[in-house]
């Protein structure tokens, strides 16, 4: 075993700015299929969180539900990826009120594709789960800029920050 593949066998995928952003389609929480292709022409923040209706992920869901209209005015959409599926994606939304689209991934292809799924430390133990992360595709469908690890509390503001929208 080497140091990168931690007992995985692989070592997981890490993307950098001006890497091609992975293509998907999932289903949303209405069950309807969504495309990064859809999105091509316009720059789309892609955030990958480990499960609806858990304190952290509603944070963040909640915090890009509140910015959604000040980055749609800077041009970037918002879209969530999770294992959970479309009908717990729908309770997530309605319970809290979220406008910004949310897709399901099962079978964790999407969310392993953008190194947003295996090895993390959770509570000081190693476990295999979602890595929470979030990616800005540019308006040509490639990596501007990828964040592993990211914190839920603060993350959006921070992600605002740093792409120069107040």
């Amino acid at each position: 075993m080497t140091e990168t593949d931690s007992g995985t066998g692989t070592a997981p995928v890490r993307l950098s700015p001006g890497d091609p952003a992975p293509a998907f389609t999932l289903p949303d929480a209405d069950g309807k299929p969504v495309s990064l292709a859809d999105y091509r022409g316009r720059r789309v923040i892609v955030y990958c969180y480990p499960a609806a209706m858990t304190p952290g992920c509603t944070t963040q869901a909640v915090d890009f539900t509140a910015a959604a209209g000040d980055l749609a005015e800077a041009g970037l959409d918002i879209i969530g990826i999770s294992p959970d599926e479309p009908e717990k994606l729908l309770r997530f939304r309605e319970k809290e009120e979220l406008g910004i689209t949310l897709v399901s991934d099962p079978g964790k292809t999407a969310l392993q594709a953008y190194g947003a799924y295996g090895p993390k430390k959770l509570y000081g133990k190693e476990v295999v789960g979602v890595i929470r992360s979030t990616f800005v595709v540019d308006a040509e469908g490639r990596i501007e800029r990828a964040s592993y690890n990211v914190k839920a509390t603060g993350h959006v503001a921070k992600l605002m920050r740093d792409l120069g929208i107040d």
